[in-house]
Formats: structure tokens, C-alpha cells, sequence
């Protein structure tokens, strides 16, 4: 029966308690994830500081609730639900989930985007989950907090020293054949540093194409990717050229 005191069960003391303390999991579980984000988005990977936050935050908040299933809707689990069942919908709605984040994710050449959206689809699947047990102050933090880290935590990257990475292309002359240090020389000077094991050589027509990632030292000593593609108009042997940032 819909009754007053079947709502306020939702909002009792207990409740409300049990609420905040798994709201500061999930601000501890974030700032953990945002902290080994940073090392990823340092070095210029597609898995940022975003993307770390949100799957910690939302790993934790699935944790935790198994921890205070006695107060899932409002205290009366156990006469709807017992654990073990509500344990296989999660892993089931996880899973399915899991099926439509792997769809948003794209790759092309070195970059890889749709990570933080993916993160997000799952990070809302869990809100959903925390909604359907009743635990609804804990859902709408963790919807608070997706929001700020997906809006916010963008900027602090920036603001963040960091080193970009750039993708580039190299289609040189028929006949000439370019040196491996000579372009490390004219990488650095740039302020830029090509990453081991990028470097993919083809031969096509008697006419080599280098691809490779440079990895910027600092955003201070970097060439922007606009002057550095003004400047590879006039290397000496370079046919065309393709330059981007990558994100891997």
C-alpha cells in the first residue's frame, strides 16, 4: 500500500546516513581514479583522467551498496528481493551495458575516441541500479558528481602539465631515402620526441612513407601542430605529409 510512512522509509535517519557514507566512497573512489587518470593523460592516452574517475567511482558505488543491502527500498529488501538475486540483474544489466559502451568506441590510425562516453553509459547504468534500490541521495551524488567530472575535469587536464602527442605522416620523394637519427635530431629540436616502437616504414613506387608518433617533452617547449606543419612543407626529400594530434 502507497502510504506516507511507506515514502518517509526512504528518507529515515539510517537511510540518510547509510547515503552519505556511500557518497564518500564514491568522492574517495573518484579522486583515486583521477589520480592514476593523470598518468594516462599525461603521456597523451585516450584513457584520461575522466574516464579513470568515472569507472572507480561507479566500481565503488557497486561495491558498497552490497554492503547496506539491509537498507534497499527502504529497509524492506527482504520481503522483494533476497541478495543473490539482485547480484545477477546487476551483473546482467553490467554485462549488457558493457555491449553498448564497446559499440561507441572508435579507433582511426592512432586515435581512439568514445572512451569517456562509454565510461559515462556505464557510470549511468550504475545510477540506475542505486535508483532501483531505493538508495536515491547515493544516485543523485553519483550523477552530480559524472556531471562535474565530465564538464570540469576536461579543463583541469588542460591546466595540468601534460605531453601531447602528434601523429604524423611523412610520404618523401621517389629515390630518397631519409635517416632515422636525422629526423630524432629535427624531432627534438622541436620539442618533441619520437615514441619507440611507432615508427611503420612502407615503400610503395620507390618512394618511402615513415608513420610515427611524437611525443611532445612539455607544452612549453612544444612547436605547435600549425607551425610544425609549416615547417615540414620544407624538409628537404618530404612529397606530402599528414599531421594530428593522437590520442592512443
Amino acid at each position: 500500500m502507497l502510504t506516507q510512512q511507506a515514502f518517509a522509509a526512504y528518507w529515515s535517519g539510517p537511510i540518510v546516513e547509510a547515503n552519505f557514507f556511500v557518497l564518500l566512497h564514491l568522492v574517495g573512489a573518484l579522486a583515486l581514479g583521477l589520480m592514476v587518470g593523470y598518468e594516462r593523460s599525461f603521456h597523451g592516452r585516450a584513457a584520461g583522467m575522466r574516464t579513470y574517475g568515472l569507472v572507480c567511482m561507479a566500481s565503488a558505488a557497486l561495491t558498497v551498496i552490497g554492503g547496506y543491502s539491509h537498507f534497499w527500498y527502504g529497509g524492506n529488501s527482504s520481503t522483494l528481493f533476497t541478495n543473490g538475486d539482485l547480484s545477477r540483474v546487476m551483473q546482467g544489466i553490467l554485462t549488457g551495458i558493457g555491449f553498448l559502451c564497446a559499440g561507441v568506441i572508435m579507433k582511426e590510425g592512432f586515435n581512439i575516441s568514445g572512451l569517456t562516453t562509454a565510461a559515462s553509459l556505464w557510470a549511468s547504468s550504475v545510477i540506475g541500479i542505486l535508483v532501483g534500490v531505493g538508495l536515491y541521495a547515493a544516485a543523485m551524488a553519483l550523477a552530480l558528481l559524472s556531471a562535474v567530472c565530465m564538464v570540469w575535469i576536461s579543463k583541469l587536464e588542460a591546466w595540468l602539465p601534460s605531453r601531447q602527442a602528434v601523429a604524423i605522416t611523412l610520404q618523401f620523394d621517389p629515390g630518397y631515402e631519409p635517416v632515422e637519427a636525422a629526423l630524432r635530431t629535427m624531432a627534438i629540436e622541436r620539442g618533441y620526441d619520437i615514441a619507440g616502437g611507432t615508427i611503420v616504414i612502407a615503400l610503395d613506387g620507390g618512394a618511402f612513407t615513415w608513420t610515427f608518433v611524437a611525443v611532445a617533452r612539455s607544452k612549453q617547449r612544444m612547436v605547435p601542430i600549425s607551425d610544425l606543419s609549416s615547417e615540414m612543407a620544407k624538409f628537404p626529400g618530404v612529397h606530402s605529409f599528414h599531421v594530428s594530434y593522437a590520442r592512443n
